[in-house]
């Protein structure tokens, strides 16, 4: 009998996921079990899912073969169909405890081999399961999960479900237990961040979690995780002037950068919205740094509509780019657009963003010669600074200390101290 092994696909929402779905399985005793989380967020997310499916399959021939993930929630008959799969289980079941207590094998004959039900009936968020994860150094916590807004390129909301918080006092507990941990660094996680707290009472937002947290903790270093700017709310903008211990990095989901496209997606954003936001809050917070989601090849894009979104690097100021080249998902309004752009202009589109991407990164890179960070250790050579560049350190330090350094240059890829 071997303790279960998980896979995670995806994103950092879904290797959190992963980390309570391990304690969850220890307390019900399963074992002989392979556990595949899966992303959904592209077509190419959702083959390379079935593509370990079957590696695992292979390199477990008699384990017991679990798929879960937003790509088992939203088309669990496609998963359940493959002959190496055992067990399709959906999002919110995943979360459960008596789910994997029903996988023992003294339960099994009684289990349903697929358990999927409606994500969008859906209420509560299971973000109290774990204390965090990550390194020893730096530690996430899901403060929300799922979408109510339906941007016509996206299938998220359908694996996720629609938005839901976890109460501030939760969050509050959780971040002083792990200070008391000693962890130096938090992470705020959700599926639409900003969108946290609308569905409770009083409906606070971010910026009050923000604001609550750096009062009610101790915690050295708050960071949050992927935000949409035009929902950034008066405290929001509140901490990042005046709370030093809020990480003066922030990765925005612009999308694109041409009006017309944006309305296609159905954001609710403009272009001028994402400039005046980022001009905004680096005038609050100089030292700011930048992230952002880009999509390359949009139905109907053309060299004009892309030539706005290459140029919005510059005009944002944007350092880290995360470049999507788009994939059509069945079930996306986005899908059913005829206007497709050619693959091959797709993949030059959105090399040449990589590229402006790579050229910020180098700015940025290089303007940092003499300036002294606090920088958050990783590993005994390598650590992060407040704008979440990573550092080499010639000399080694203790995993997760923030110490002080001055930086004397970059290798191409990280600042040297």
């Amino acid at each position: 009998m071997s303790a279960p092994r998980f896979t995670t696909l995806g994103c950092r929402l879904n290797a959190y996921e992963t980390e309570a779905m391990k304690a969850l399985a220890d307390q019900a005793g399963l074992q002989d079990a392979v556990i595949v989380n899966t992303c959904a967020v592209t077509a190419e997310a959702v083959r390379k899912a079935r593509q370990e499916i079957r590696r695992l399959r292979r390199e477990n021939p008699e384990a017991r073969l679990i798929v879960t993930g937003c790509a088992a929630q939203i088309d669990p008959e496609s998963f359940a169909a493959m002959a190496e799969v055992d067990h399709v289980i959906g999002n919110s079941e995943k979360m459960a405890p008596e789910t994997w207590q029903g996988l023992r094998p003294d339960f099994i004959a009684d289990t349903e081999r697929v358990q999927v039900n409606d994500i969008m009936s859906v209420t509560e968020t299971a973000g109290h399961l774990i204390d965090g994860f990550g390194t020893r150094s730096r530690a996430y916590v899901q403060v929300q999960n799922g979408c109510d807004h339906r941007c016509t390129f996206c299938i998220i909301p359908y694996g996720r479900g629609n938005s839901r918080s976890v109460p501030a006092g939760v969050v509050v507990d959780q971040v002083k237990r792990l200070v008391q941990q000693g962890y130096n660094e938090v992470v705020l996680t959700g599926v639409d961040l900003t969108s946290w707290g609308a569905d409770l009472p009083g409906t606070p937002r971010l910026g009050d979690l923000v604001m609550r947290l750096l009062r009610l903790t101790d915690v050295p270093r708050l960071r949050i995780s992927s935000i949409d700017s035009i929902e950034a709310d008066d405290n929001l903008m509140l901490a990042i002037a005046t709370e030093p211990r809020l990480m003066p990095h922030l990765h925005l989901s612009l999308q694109h950068g041409d009006d017309l496209i944006l309305k296609r997606m159905k954001r609710r954003h403009l272009r001028d919205d994402a400039i005046r936001f980022t001009e905004e809050a680096r005038r609050l917070r100089p030292d700011l740094t930048f992230g952002a989601d880009i999509i390359a090849g949009f139905p109907t894009e053309t060299d004009a509509h892309f030539d706005n979104s290459l140029k919005l690097v510059e005009d944002c100021g944007l350092t880290w780019l995360h470049v999507f080249p788009y994939s059509a998902r069945p079930g996306t309004p986005a899908a059913r657009i005829p206007a497709r752009v050619d693959g091959r202009v797709i993949k030059e589109r959105a090399a040449r963003l990589r590229a402006a991407g790579e050229a910020a990164v180098q700015r940025h890179l290089a303007a940092q010669k003499g300036v002294t960070h606090r920088i958050l250790m990783e590993a005994p050579d390598m650590g992060r600074t407040e704008q979440f560049t990573e550092v080499t350190l010639r000399a080694p330090q203790t995993e997760g200390a923030i110490i002080t350094a001055t930086i004397t240059g970059h290798d191409g890829a990280r600042l040297t101290a």
